[in-house]
């Protein structure tokens, strides 16, 4: 079952749940969800409001962030010791945020792969819990909004340019947008192990010249 179809069926069958189901999910993550979403609720094949989709959705993204950033605080160092294929990407973190933090306390979410992962760095790096509170509610606000309502204005404009096939065309898109995050992050990972074993391959040489000196 598609991602659209499972929306339409639960909200027709369960309601206001749905609004919930989003605040869990975009907790975790889920753009797709508020785009998806909004898109059916411009088209009418869910009787939903867009300004509650934006609520929930701001809800979940913010409460997801905070919660992390508070785990940051207090468990940061630990739990990274636990996570060592997590290394490249925490790195690229923190560059990112010693050279603008407010910046990137605003933009993080919007590079991918770096939105749940990037607020437990923030709340390692000693960022005040005031300082962060206030720059992630402002992005959480940004992050809902464009999402709801990009989603529903794409929604109107292939309701309005492909009429009835519209449905087929957000079917199509959802695809596309999955194919490509699923392509991203294949990628991604086989950059990362070429990475590790080019570097292991130049630990065990390291390790034989020094042993060859001595």
């Amino acid at each position: 079952m598609s991602l659209e179809q499972w929306i339409v069926d639960f909200a027709n069958n369960y309601g206001p749940l749905i609004y919930l189901v989003i605040l869990v999910w975009t907790f975790l993550e889920g753009e797709t969800v508020v785009l998806v979403t909004g898109a059916l609720i411009s088209g009418g094949a869910v009787h939903l409001n867009v300004w509650l989709l934006a609520l929930f959705a701001f809800l979940g993204s913010f409460g997801g962030d905070q919660a992390w950033f508070y785990i940051g605080r207090t468990y940061g160092t630990p739990l990274l010791k636990r996570w060592p294929n997590m290394a490249r990407k925490v790195e690229f973190a923190f560059t990112l945020l010693r050279r603008q933090e407010n910046l990137f306390i605003l933009s993080f979410r919007f590079i991918y792969g770096l939105r749940n992962i990037s607020p437990f760095i923030i709340g390692m790096t000693g960022v005040s819990r005031a300082k962060f509170f206030t720059l992630n509610l402002i992005a959480a606000v940004v992050w809902a909004n464009a999402f709801a309502w990009g989603g529903y204005t794409l929604g109107k404009v292939l309701e309005t340019y492909l009429g009835e096939s519209s449905q087929a065309a957000l079917a199509v898109l959802v695809a596309v947008i999955l194919c490509v995050t699923v392509i991203n992050w294949l990628r991604q990972r086989r950059k990362n192990r070429a990475r590790d074993a080019a570097a292991d391959a130049a630990a065990k040489v390291a390790e034989q010249e020094t042993a060859d000196g001595k």
